[in-house]
């Protein structure tokens, strides 16, 4: 699924382990390791949760404003419920609201044994690519 993704998103993704499973308008699914992302306790960094979110609200947006068009995060916010220290943690972007102008996605992220580690929500701005 990587191959298809924007340059762009290959070195974050790559950087974090990101691997994406599904993307349409209406959803992205995707996971991480918590294994090399986490912060100084052991625990699964907060920064790393966050951008997994975003990746995946993202690319969700980005499938909603189709090939001649942009789609630029302007808002997340994200809830830290729980820590993971060791397996995989596993995204899943569902769409809000999808508007012209506006893509609004709730992303959860979960751990191995599907328990809820973090909410996080997603506003992505549509724009036209400039020439």
């Amino acid at each position: 699924m990587t191959d298809s993704l924007p340059p762009t998103y290959g070195a974050l993704l790559e950087r974090l382990g990101i691997t994406v499973e599904q993307v349409t308008a209406e959803r992205a699914t995707g996971s991480m390791p918590v294994d090399g992302n986490t912060q100084p306790y052991g625990l699964l960094h907060g920064g790393a949760t966050a951008a997994l979110a975003e990746t995946l609200g993202s690319l969700a947006a980005a499938a909603h404003a189709g090939p001649d068009r942009l789609a630029v995060g302007i808002e997340l916010n994200a809830t830290h419920h729980r820590s993971a220290r060791t397996g995989r943690v596993h995204g899943t972007a569902t769409a809000l609201h999808l508007g012209g102008r506006l893509a609004t996605y709730e992303v959860t992220v979960l751990d191995d044994d599907d328990r809820r580690v973090c909410t996080a929500r997603l506003t992505c701005m549509l724009m036209d690519r400039r020439a």
